[in-house]
């Protein structure tokens, strides 16, 4: 004849009291309830599982925080999830991983992980024009989302009216961010596949327009502007140090003084502010110098080479340079990072080596196995070519109150 187990009563258990060893009390059907040493008492259900028959014990809860009613429910749903074969641990394990994916795994949050790596190969400038980016077109509607149910149709909808206001290159940078993260979300086996790719060709392929700069011949034209602007020195120099070193406009504003050898006459910009993450060294002509002589007694006690004009702490911004070329009335004819361009095209035309023209401007090999091995950057090579570059600006400027144009003449 079978055992008789006498179900629990509330009193009976709240009359339990803690023991040397666990103990305990059994209610039946598989359901017990558990107290330890220390006077906790927690739900068991012990069964068998349905693929090894082995004994399990599935915790429902503490005492008395589930109470013996609610206790039996979830010990009979458990029930009739064994008669079904299904184990209802794994069950709930089951269960735990689909309110993770709802609530964890959404898009913003997999996105936040993305970028935590992402930003390590990156400019902090470039990093920030991504999230924002992400903040301003993506996040507002689809932050919530489970990372599972980011579907190509859905971020269609969500780019098409940024589309029909003409912005096709935030579309096109949108949807490559979106891809990477979504590649993240795969690797990670979030989600089985990428549903993105290939989603840029349901939209208009912007039209490339390169950055708005001069023809060489009009290099007397710009230096003639820049000498006669009504513009502070240390923007006026800027512009001027951005030009004679080629570099970008955010790392020419944040040249800082302990990146300069004046001995050794080099300029060596750290990994973290270039474009490729690759440092980056330039030969310093004698106008370069000449600039920077120009701007000691202004900043050499300070950090940044080009202080910020509200607060000398900081560099300059980055976009200092264009807004003053803006003032001279270059808008639309050339914007600060064209003055890369009339380099380059200036340097090509007078023959000067490819090679050497692309190092000066910082430029890495498309060719990912020839940039592998051609880890030169040609310093000493390239010294005649800045040096080149350096007198035909001081030709050009030769009449104005260019800072580099005569040695004689000050800056006012």
């Amino acid at each position: 004849m079978a055992k008789v187990t006498t179900r629990l009563t509330d009193k009976e258990i709240k009359s339990a009291k803690a023991a040397d060893k666990e103990y305990n009390l059994f209610d039946g059907g598989g359901l017990r309830l558990r107290v330890k040493p220390n006077g906790a008492k927690h739900w068991l259900l012990n069964y068998y599982r349905p693929n090894s028959k082995k004994r399990a014990n599935l915790s429902l809860g503490k005492y008395p925080d589930l109470s013996l009613a609610l206790a039996r429910k979830l010990a009979q749903e458990a029930r009739e999830l064994l008669a079904q074969d299904i184990d209802p641990q794994e069950d709930k394990k089951r269960k735990q991983q689909e309110h993770k994916i709802i609530h964890q795994h959404t898009l913003l949050n997999i996105a936040k992980e993305w970028f935590e790596i992402k930003q390590g190969d990156i400019t902090p400038d470039y990093a920030i024009d991504i999230w924002r980016s992400l903040e301003l077109h993506i996040f507002p509607n689809l932050s919530n989302t489970p990372i599972k149910d980011i579907t190509a149709p859905l971020i269609i909808e969500q780019l098409k009216p940024i589309e029909a206001k003409g912005s096709l290159e935030t579309v096109k940078r949108l949807a490559q961010r979106l891809n990477e993260i979504m590649d993240f979300a795969t690797n990670c086996g979030l989600v089985a596949a990428n549903p993105l790719t290939g989603i840029k060709a349901a939209f208009k392929k912007p039209k490339k327009e390169n950055m708005a700069s001069l023809k060489p011949n009009e290099l007397p034209e710009l230096i003639s502007a820049i000498a006669n602007a009504s513009i502070k020195r240390t923007t006026r120099c800027l512009i001027e140090w951005q030009l004679h070193t080629m570099t970008r406009p955010s790392e020419a504003a944040g040249t800082r003084w302990d990146e300069i050898d004046l001995e050794a006459k080099i300029w060596t910009i750290p990994p973290a502010r270039m474009k490729k993450r690759r440092e980056h060294r330039i030969p310093l002509t004698e106008q370069a110098i000449a600039l920077l002589e120009t701007m000691m007694p202004i900043s050499q006690n300070r950090e940044f080479v080009f202080p910020a004009d509200r607060d000398p702490q900081k560099p300059c911004n980055s976009q200092t340079a264009n807004m003053a070329l803006k003032r001279m009335g270059f808008a639309g004819r050339l914007v600060s990072h064209g003055l890369r361009s009339l380099a380059s095209t200036t340097l090509n035309e007078q023959g000067f080596e490819a090679d050497l023209v692309e190092a000066a401007l910082a430029h890495v090999d498309d060719n990912q196995v020839r940039s592998a091995y051609n880890r030169t950057d040609y310093l000493e090579r390239r010294l005649p070519m800045m040096v080149w570059w350096s007198g035909h600006i001081e030709a050009a400027a030769l009449g104005s109150l260019s800072v580099t144009g005569t040695k004689q003449l000050k800056v006012i």
